[in-house]
């Protein structure tokens, strides 16, 4: 199984490394402290999983997660990350992050701006709506009548697809908003999230498993709707 590169160590970072631990994977993970900070963490998740600084965990993952939130000034290493599809678990949240002038204008989309971040990556939006213990706990069999569904959003469909297997993978649905430009439609404050800050999934028309609804077959709403800028093309799908 591949390697995840996981930069962030916090409760999202640490659900995900456990539930991908589960399933096989190995771990490299980092946080903003440095890799001496983590030995607790590294000792419970066991032996596939070591603590790296931000760059090598980047690196060693053939593919990586970013579990910390958006900054003005982009600290995370665009090098070491370029030519990776990056999975990009962070919400706007403006009592966290204050305010930035081109997502509340509507003229962009904070995963937009992380993709502007890392232009050589593929940025793909991944367990925004869900409850960190979650992760670890919420997923169920394909076909389950309480089995949730999750949104993801990319402009590479390779990046959107691995994100869909690996819900899978965990025991969730997906629900595709691609492209970057449309991911305001599962914003923390859009209507269409429901209980616990998770999509309406269970509402909405997808498909179980592997393969998801387009967002065409689902009824989306909530905020002004960006204008949408061109996608990039699509890499070769990582398999899984």
């Amino acid at each position: 199984m591949p390697t995840i590169g996981i930069i962030g160590a916090g409760e999202v970072g640490s659900q995900i490394a456990r539930a991908a631990l589960a399933h096989g994977y190995s771990i490299v993970i980092a946080n903003s402290r440095g890799p001496e900070t983590l030995q607790h963490l590294v000792a419970e998740l066991g032996p596939s999983a070591r603590a790296a600084r931000a760059a090598d965990a980047a690196a060693a993952g053939d593919f990586a997660v970013v579990a910390v939130p958006l900054k003005t000034v982009n600290n995370l290493p665009v090098d070491a990350l370029a030519g990776k599809i990056v999975l990009d678990t962070n919400n706007y949240m403006i009592w966290r992050d204050g305010h930035f002038a081109r997502i509340d204008s509507g003229e962009t989309t904070v995963l937009e701006l992380r993709q502007e971040h890392l232009p050589d990556s593929r940025v793909v939006q991944a367990f925004t709506h869900i409850q960190a213990p979650r992760i670890t706990t919420a997923g169920r069999p394909a076909g389950a009548p309480d089995r949730l569904a999750l949104p993801t959003s990319s402009n590479f469909p390779d990046a959107a697809d691995l994100v869909t297997r690996l819900y899978h993978q965990f025991g969730f649905d997906t629900v595709n908003n691609s492209p970057l430009s449309a991911s305001w439609r599962t914003a923390p404050r859009s209507t269409r999230l429901g209980r616990a800050g998770a999509p309406n999934a269970r509402r909405a028309h997808r498909q179980p498993g592997p393969s998801t609804a387009p967002c065409s077959d689902v009824t989306l709403t909530g905020g002004p709707r960006p204008q949408p800028r061109p996608s990039g093309a699509a890499a070769a799908a990582f398999p899984l």
